[in-house]
């Protein structure tokens, strides 16, 4: 391998793992950054909000921008861009600067995923593409999970503003190896479609807005979020009306997705936002919040799914070239469905050791489903729709995760509620069930500190019975994945594919 190609790779891959890191990276430090901000537990989330939906929305003018200035340019100004709004969020002393700066923040970072993975794919020669999205992938999959333990240590060691402050350094890095090493494609004249993205921008703004606001708003009690859910629907209808019916030249050719492959990938894409992503999130909270784990002990529990996933994906990445996708894919789903189905006996009696197999296995799943995925994806598609249609991925994986992480936190919520509202029954001072568990704390059932603690241990169990539905929820996701195995087509072989190009012809 020449050395040019591997400063490439390190420059997107440096680029890719900053900005993937940095969605999950200040979890933990939100209750930290609530009381130097002036802001509340409930408003402090638009810190999340503002930088999902600024990227959501410049995401897929991907394609469009590169055709324009050119993937290098356009790749130097997203990296500088990305550098410079993350100094300010570590600087940011109000709300209203921090979400600003995480808005700004999230339209520089946008395009470094796509970016990076169309790079990757034209730097390796085409027999070589399985390895090129195995490294991608590393940095996609890997990064979300370090984040929080990472996050967690520079919050207890340094101060919040340090997990922004750490992408100066990395993306300092990432600038002078991508100016210097990074090449160029052609730019040709390409007319905006202003009345298409707006209505896609509108839409998909919307529907961040209700994935990340939903369950902490209730849905659709909130009239805000039935507003949100009404503009969603109208922007995104008109919006493929308008592309597919229109003599205009669209923002993107949305006939991409006649492609069976790209549309299957993109389906399970989406499909698996709520086993892996969701998962993550549920997995996180109960060692955190039910088993009452610090940040950091619990990112290190969760370490053997992000190692397991790390040496899968370079197995991967070796043979996915001489092993047909689909056998990948289905190893990585039956991984996924026994990793998830251990979960579904965890109790609050678990230790540490307990927490291994079910993580290694899950880990293993996102491997072999991520990087076969990735590269059937763009396998048979014509070389020049490469930007275009990484970009409509990226997104497509952003929704995904975003919708995966709402829908299983509203059902853990809920199951929570249901659990609670049967259980708490048993609290009342003719309880036997009470009285046999006061007694050999020698506390009665008239008395008040007893019923607060029977009401803990209540809350307690149903929060349990709430983490189990959740995880046979998530098992239940990757059963019906199974499926879509059906219609992959296995890509014919041929020696002289080459790397796709960025340019859109």
């Amino acid at each position: 391998m020449d050395s040019n190609r591997v400063l490439t790779g390190i420059a997107v891959m440096a680029a890719t793992i900053m900005q993937v890191l940095d969605t999950t990276i200040i979890n933990v430090a939100l209750p930290n950054m609530v009381g130097q901000l002036d802001a509340t537990p409930d408003n402090i989330s638009w810190v999340l909000t503002s930088y999902l939906i600024a990227s959501a929305i410049i995401m897929p003018l991907t394609g469009f921008i590169t055709d324009r200035i050119g993937q290098k340019r356009f790749l130097l100004i997203s990296i500088a861009g990305f550098v410079i709004t993350s100094a300010l969020c570590g600087m940011a002393v109000s709300l209203a600067q921090m979400v600003l700066f995480r808005f700004l923040q999230g339209v520089f970072g946008a395009a470094l995923v796509p970016l990076s993975q169309s790079i990757m794919l034209q730097i390796f020669p085409g027999e070589q593409r399985g390895k090129a999205m195995a490294i991608w992938s590393m940095g996609v999959m890997v990064a979300p999970i370090m984040g929080p333990t990472l996050g967690g240590w520079l919050t207890e060691q340094l101060s919040w503003r340090w997990t922004f402050y750490i992408n100066l350094p990395v993306g300092i890095v990432s600038f002078v190896l991508a100016m210097r090493h990074v090449h160029d494609t052609p730019t040709r004249e390409r007319r905006m479609d202003w009345l298409g993205f707006a209505s896609l921008a509108l839409g998909i703004g919307a529907l961040q807005l209700i994935l990340d606001r939903g369950n902490q708003d209730d849905w659709f009690s909130s009239q805000t979020l039935v507003f949100a859910a009404f503009v969603t629907v109208i922007s995104l209808l008109f919006f493929i009306v308008y592309t597919l019916t229109g003599k205009h030249h669209p923002l993107f050719d949305l006939r991409i997705f006649r492609d069976r492959n790209y549309l299957v990938a993109s389906l399970i894409m989406t499909t698996i936002g709520i086993g892996f992503f969701g998962g993550m999130l549920l997995q996180s909270l109960f060692l955190q919040e039910f088993l009452d784990y610090p940040t950091f002990e619990a990112g290190l529990y969760m370490a053997p799914r992000g190692l397991a996933s790390f040496l899968v994906m370079i197995f991967v990445g070796k043979f996915v070239n001489r092993i047909p996708p689909r056998n990948f894919i289905f190893a990585g789903i039956c991984a996924s469905i026994a990793g998830n189905y251990l979960m579904t006996r965890f109790t609050g009696d678990i230790t540490a050791n307990d927490l291994i197999v079910p993580m290694m296995l899950q880990g293993m799943g996102m491997g072999l489903i991520f990087v076969p995925i990735s590269t059937l994806a763009f396998t048979t598609l014509p070389k020049e729709t490469a930007a275009e249609a990484a970009g409509i991925y990226s997104l497509i994986r952003a929704v995904g995760s975003s919708f995966g992480i709402a829908i299983l936190a509203t059902y853990f919520s809920r199951s929570t509620q249901k659990s609670w509202s049967l259980l708490r029954g048993d609290i009342t001072p003719y309880s036997e069930a009470l009285r046999n568990y006061l007694a050999p704390l020698h506390l009665g059932t008239q008395d008040p500190q007893g019923v607060a603690m029977a009401a803990r241990a209540v809350l307690h169990q149903a929060q349990n019975i709430g983490y189990i539905d959740s995880f046979w929820f998530a098992t239940l996701n990757f059963v019906l994945m199974l499926p879509l195995l059906l219609l992959v087509r296995t890509p014919k072989k041929s020696p002289s594919t080459s790397p796709p190009a960025v340019s859109l012809e």
